[in-house]
């Protein structure tokens, strides 16, 4: 990259001269908590920092409490990079690079449920709790035909939903549905997955030359290792380096 052309990068990328970006604070695998200033810290907002000091542009962490939130915030001038999922209905209105870390999804059910495998659960009568517009959430919504969806608002909310109503199944992350499996006994986790999330760099669809300055970036990552040394830094289980 020639220097003119580092400058009209930056230029697209940050044109307030700082790199600000937006953080899902609900993915509890990709923020670990958040230091006493308020700033998150974790996997993301590593990957964040790593972006903008490859280009000498200093980092504003811009944190959300939900996917959906940062989505809402793409027309308001408020981030130029985000940390989500990468999903078709989030691809319209924001480009993304290819995934650099992914997550299965997969469903718990109740104790003495008949439900056993995920090909199960889509069928009249069954009704799933789900985090409203999380990316596995949007990936049910496209593809389930004949279970309802009930939603709530976050991780806990669905959770909460899934012991209140005695609903038949509940979707949600791999790792998390591992913790909310100790505090119901005798619920079961299914076998498989019905989706990965695949978490990806989203930028703005007018910033063409920062996507692909992004997706090389990530593809770098991933091969020199750097995507897998942040998952042991920050001991996180249940996330995977994505396949190039």
């Amino acid at each position: 990259m020639t220097p003119e052309q580092r400058i009209k990068l930056k230029a697209e990328l940050a044109p307030h001269g700082t790199l600000r970006a937006g953080i899902n604070l609900s993915n509890f695998l990709l923020v670990s908590g958040r230091h006493a200033t308020g700033d998150p810290y974790g996997v993301a907002p590593d990957m964040a920092k790593a972006i903008g000091a490859s280009l000498d542009l200093p980092v504003t962490l811009v944190p959300y409490e939900s996917p959906g939130a940062i989505v809402d915030a793409s027309i308001k001038d408020e981030w130029d990079i985000c940390l989500i999922g990468a999903e078709p209905a989030r691809a319209e209105i924001m480009s993304f690079t290819k995934a650099y870390v992914e997550i299965l999804a997969t469903y718990l059910v109740p104790a003495g449920s008949t439900i056993m495998s995920i090909e199960e659960v889509d069928q009249p009568g069954i009704r799933i709790a789900v985090a409203e517009r999380a990316a596995y959430d949007l990936w049910l919504t496209a593809n389930i035909k004949h279970a309802t969806l009930m939603h709530a608002k976050g991780i806990d909310g669905a959770f909460d939903l899934f012991v209140s109503q005695n609903l038949e199944a509940l979707a949600c992350l791999k790792p998390r549905l591992l913790t909310d499996l100790e505090k119901l006994p005798g619920s079961r986790i299914l076998d498989g997955q019905f989706t990965s999330v695949q978490q990806a760099i989203g930028t703005h669809k007018v910033n063409t030359k920062s996507v692909i300055f992004l997706e090389n970036y990530i593809q770098k990552a991933i091969k020199d290792g750097f995507v897998a040394e942040l998952i042991a830094k920050h001991q996180v289980k249940g996330l995977s380096v994505a396949n190039i």
